[in-house]
């Protein structure tokens, strides 16, 4: 993963760039795929004393079902990185990440990781007319109609099948 030198923003911000394999440790574990390498870019500064704010983007693909048709999608991630580091303990910020105050090297995997769990979508479709697959065969209907008999009446709606009928007879009258 990214470690990041924090002796060397005495210089200036730090511009960088680098690209995370699907394998590294920091994504172990994750309730979903990556597709592809998770690329990383932006810009380390300085934001005050124990503070270092990163701003920058990240961009992978992730591998999901469709909840459709349970078709395998792709999903392109781009996510705009805007991340706070803090040495206050007693931080009140959510968004912030706390780190150690004698830390001479600052790693943002798990901020990376967190950001990039927030990032991918819960529902994914492969494409918004997705008709899904049938629930009584398991059919693609995307592919065409299935070979299911007509749907069977649910025995609840009889009492209004009866009503109906008797409304159709006595407009026949």
């Amino acid at each position: 993963m990214l470690r990041i030198d924090l002796g060397a923003l005495r210089q200036g911000p730090i511009d960088m760039a680098q690209t995370v394999p699907t394998d590294d440790p920091v994504f172990d574990k994750l309730e979903f795929q990556l597709g592809e390498p998770v690329r990383l870019s932006g810009r380390l500064m300085d934001a005050g004393i124990g503070r270092y704010y990163w701003h920058g983007d990240m961009k992978t693909r992730v591998k999901s079902v469709c909840r459709r048709c349970l078709a395998e999608v792709r999903v392109q991630i781009e996510q705009p990185l805007e991340i706070l580091f803090t040495d206050d303990q007693a931080v009140d910020d959510p968004a912030a990440y706390v780190i150690r105050p004698d830390m001479a090297e600052l790693d943002p995997g798990q901020a990376v990781r967190e950001e990039l769990i927030l990032a991918v979508p819960d529902y994914v479709v492969c494409r918004e007319e997705c008709r899904g697959i049938c629930p009584r065969c398991g059919a693609d209907l995307n592919t065409g109609t299935c070979a299911c008999e007509q749907k069977p009446v649910d025995s609840r709606w009889s009492s209004l099948e009866a009503l109906r009928a008797q409304l159709t007879e006595k407009e026949e009258d």
